[in-house]
């Protein structure tokens, strides 16, 4: 998750629930106007150097031009990774409309270009991240026949189109028809917030192996133990979140963009340490970071 689900969050994260995610997806690292040098200064996050003792990582990228989308492959294989992976979901607006993200999804002809362009120069193996389509969710059906066509490792499908975001409701019918259709193994994603969910859906889609958690994580950081039925309690999430706003204050930025940080995950843990929105609201009208600091400390006594 893009400014989310950083190294910082990846570590804190892996500190304290080791036996939580399996692998992570990396925010994705973007081939903007197909600028491959300011690509290659974004990898930080990935650095193997600076991932030790975190999740392990799959390195995400987003763009659509061949040839600088295979130099920074290939430098990722370079830097120790056997895969990449390619977002085609995306659903953000100033994304889309640059044929990007899932802004490609209705233009099959143009997907199947990029792959003939990169499949035979990349040396990591690559899978997909996708929607069901951006404006139509029958777009898939258009781009299975292209995509059964090469190696890929998996495809990772949200069940929402771009134009929706994250609102309304994911089509399960037209999930469950690609994934019959689909001749790689396909991972679910998308609105798995509880565990009851989670057995819900691999109880639904049993051929389905491997399921991919997003926002829920950061309204339940207990969510993956939960799932795997590990024992844990709620003085494990008040750990793990003074853990991570203690991570961000030892970040070299200023205090404004500490204190922006903090209330962007603050907007969404609140709810897994049991307080109510004006209580969340509390932090969130504090300007200056030692009484946001301070306010975060009273919650998480």
């Amino acid at each position: 998750m893009q400014g989310l689900t950083e190294v910082l969050f990846r570590k804190v994260y892996y500190t304290v629930f080791p036996k939580g995610f399996d692998l992570a997806i990396s925010p994705f690292i973007s081939l903007t106007h197909g600028n491959l040098s300011d690509a290659l200064k974004k990898i930080d996050d990935v650095l193997p150097e600076i991932n030790r003792e975190s999740i392990p990582v799959i390195p995400q990228i987003l763009g659509k031009e061949p040839e600088e989308f295979v130099a920074l492959a290939n430098r990722l294989y370079e830097v120790g990774y056997q895969e990449v992976n390619w977002n085609i979901g995306c659903p953000m607006r100033k994304v889309a409309g640059k044929h990007r993200g899932s802004g490609i999804l209705p233009y099959p002809d143009e997907v199947k270009m990029i792959l003939d362009a990169i499949i035979p120069h990349l040396k990591p193996r690559l899978s997909i991240k996708m929607r069901l389509g951006y404006r139509n969710p029958d777009e898939v059906f258009n781009l299975i026949p292209i995509l059964n066509d090469y190696p890929l490792l998996n495809i990772t499908i949200h069940p929402r189109i771009g134009k929706q975001m994250y609102g309304g409701w994911p089509d399960m019918d037209r999930f469950e028809k690609a994934l019959h259709l689909i001749h790689h193994p396909v991972i679910y994603n998308g609105d798995i917030t509880t565990a009851e969910k989670y057995h819900s859906l691999k109880q639904q889609f049993p051929q389905v192996e491997d399921f991919m958690i997003g926002r829920g994580v950061l309204y339940d950081p207990l969510l993956t133990y939960k799932i795997k039925g590990i024992p844990c309690d709620d003085s494990m999430t008040k750990e793990f979140i003074n853990r991570l706003f203690d991570a961000i204050l030892t970040l070299p930025i200023p205090d404004e963009k500490k204190a922006r940080k903090i209330k962007e995950y603050w907007c969404l843990l609140f709810r897994s340490i049991h307080i109510t929105e004006q209580q969340r609201d509390m932090l969130l009208h504090e300007s200056e970071l030692p009484k946001i600091v301070a306010a975060a400390d009273s919650f998480l006594e």
